[in-house]
C-alpha cells in the first residue's frame, strides 16, 4: 500500500484549488460532483488532495460545521481491497465499509473507523 490521497474538507473547493495551484504549481485533473459534494483532485505526483465541497447535507456539511475546513482523512491505495478489509479484519480494525463500496472517479473504497486507526479516519481505495 501507498498514500494515495488526504480528504481535505472546505467550503471552497474552486478556491482552494486556486490556491494550491498558485502555491505549489499542482493542476486540477479531475473534477465531479459526487455524493452530495464537489470534488477535485490536484496532482502532487506521488499522491493527490482531493477536495471536498458540499452541496448538499451530508458527512461533509456535517464534518465542517463539527470542526471546521481541514484534513477529514488519509487514504490508502490498494490493488486488493477485498483483501486489505480482511487483513484489517483479522487485526481487529473495525471498518466503516464491511464491504467496498463506489467512490469518487469510478474508485473502489472503504473506511476504517477511527478509534482502529488511532483517531485517524482511513479510507482504503482501489483504482
Amino acid at each position: 500500500m501507498h498514500i494515495d490521497h488526504a480528504g481535505i474538507a472546505t467550503d471552497d473547493a474552486n478556491g482552494l484549488a486556486d490556491l494550491y495551484a498558485d502555491l505549489f504549481d499542482t493542476p486540477v485533473v479531475h473534477e465531479e460532483r459526487f455524493d452530495g459534494m464537489e470534488v477535485r483532485f490536484l496532482d502532487f505526483e506521488d499522491g493527490y488532495f482531493e477536495l471536498l465541497e458540499p452541496v448538499e447535507d451530508g458527512t461533509i456539511a456535517r464534518y465542517l460545521d463539527s470542526n471546521g475546513p481541514g484534513i477529514h482523512h488519509l487514504a490508502l491505495a490498494t490493488d486488493d481491497i477485498v483483501g486489505a478489509l480482511d487483513r484489517m479484519d483479522d487485526h481487529g480494525v473495525e471498518a466503516i465499509d464491511e464491504e467496498p463500496r463506489a467512490g469518487a472517479w469510478g474508485h473502489e473504497v472503504a473506511f476504517l473507523h477511527p478509534k482502529s486507526t488511532g483517531g485517524i479516519l482511513v479510507e482504503l481505495v482501489e483504482h
